[in-house]
């Protein structure tokens, strides 16, 4: 079997940056080595904190719109198309067009909206995923039927359905072919927060769950039964490789859609798994098997921490180590620099002693996508930093 099944990454995730113009539109065109008309796409302002400047997400299963607006802010717990300052969709800006190598940005008409991502003087990042080019399908595996559109071999899945009852555990199809190690998931109609489900979180945290939008600490309180886990012996349904569950009674409206982002690891391209903290500079090196592209670190134990993002491509200087600037998942704050991490030919090492990111013997979650995979589906080594 070949190390990876993956030799360009750039194929199904890339990051790209801009500078607004304050045009009306404004394509932004990907620089990877292989073309990426992305199905997923995360945008965050980099140089401004406040109301405007919130992360927002748009994918091709709900679709983009020149005219009314789609967006979702994993910063917030607002429904579909909604934000600070913002009464109707048709005011916000954001996605409006997938581009064969990139998107368009479209800016909106009211001032300090919760969408803006073409604003003059400010800088962007976005992060795409790729998965099957907007073209989906009916699954019937889940006792709700859900629409899916799924890469298998990049491991990334967009579920879009509505719940039936407003109680009551129910599965639904999600198209990996494989158990996700990631559910992120988001009611369209409510201001629900986003619930997360990481595999690594342990089966003794069973139907539990992180927030996207908060800085909380892993719930598994008796009210949270968000999400069946692999290995639970609770009344949660574990994850399988064509379904996964969630407790309706908790999240969410009878009739209500939600839009569900699953992932399943890809050796040399993707990997979701945990580590200690060791509360020292010389910090916890994490094996990927891959030259990480963008990597998100979340404390499950300890509370009051962020969702740190990490971009090799916003590093200091060009692609150098030691990488110091995050964005924060939960937050609409700036870039700030505080988080010392190294992004290596194999993995990424802790060089921060605490906090978000390295306090001793907490237990940190993370998700990696690769820029490069260590060894080539030809057995060859890619060339360390």
């Amino acid at each position: 079997m070949a190390y990876t099944t993956i030799d360009d990454p750039s194929a199904y995730f890339q990051t790209a940056l801009w500078s607004g113009d304050d045009a009306t539109t404004q394509n932004i065109t990907n620089d990877g080595n292989s073309d990426l008309q992305p199905d997923w796409v995360w945008v965050k302002c980099r140089n401004t904190a406040g109301n405007g400047f919130d992360h927002t997400v748009w994918d091709t299963t709900r679709g983009v719109d020149n005219n009314v607006n789609k967006s979702l802010s994993p910063s917030q717990s607002d429904s579909e198309g909604l934000g600070d300052n913002v009464t109707t969709t048709a005011q916000l800006g954001g996605v409006s067009a997938m581009l064969s190598d990139g998107f368009t940005v479209r800016e909106g008409s009211v001032d300090n909206d919760a969408r803006y991502v073409n604003e003059n003087s400010r800088t962007y990042v976005a992060w795409q995923w790729k998965a099957n080019g907007g073209t989906t399908s009916s699954d019937s595996n889940g006792g709700i039927t859900s629409t899916v559109q799924a890469s298998t071999t990049a491991g990334f899945s967009i579920t879009k359905f509505d719940s039936t009852s407003a109680s009551g555990q129910a599965t639904v199809g999600h198209g990996l072919g494989a158990i996700p190690h990631v559910i992120i998931m988001k009611d369209l109609a409510q201001t629900y927060g986003w619930d997360v489900h990481h595999i690594k979180a342990g089966s003794s945290d069973a139907d539990g769950r992180l927030v996207l939008n908060t800085n909380d600490a892993w719930n598994n309180a008796s009210n949270v039964q968000a999400f069946g886990v692999a290995g639970s012996t609770s009344s949660g349904i574990a994850p399988t490789s064509t379904t996964f569950s969630f407790n309706q009674g908790f999240y969410g409206s009878s009739g209500d859609a939600k839009i569900i982002y699953c992932f399943t690891p890809i050796q040399g391209y993707s990997k979701f798994g945990s580590y200690l903290g060791n509360g020292n500079a010389d910090g916890a090196f994490i094996y990927l098997g891959f030259k990480p592209a963008f990597v998100i670190i979340k404390s499950s134990t300890k509370a009051s921490q962020d969702w740190h993002m990490f971009t090799g491509k916003i590093a200091t200087g060009t692609n150098s180590n030691p990488l110091t600037d995050v964005v924060d998942a939960n937050q609409n704050i700036a870039e700030r620099g505080t988080f010392t991490t190294d992004f290596l030919s194999n993995g990424f090492k802790i060089r921060h002693v605490s906090g978000g990111t390295g306090t001793s013997g907490e237990t940190y979650l993370y998700m990696a996508f690769a820029e490069s995979p260590f060894v080539s589906s030809e057995g060859v080594p890619t060339t360390a930093r």
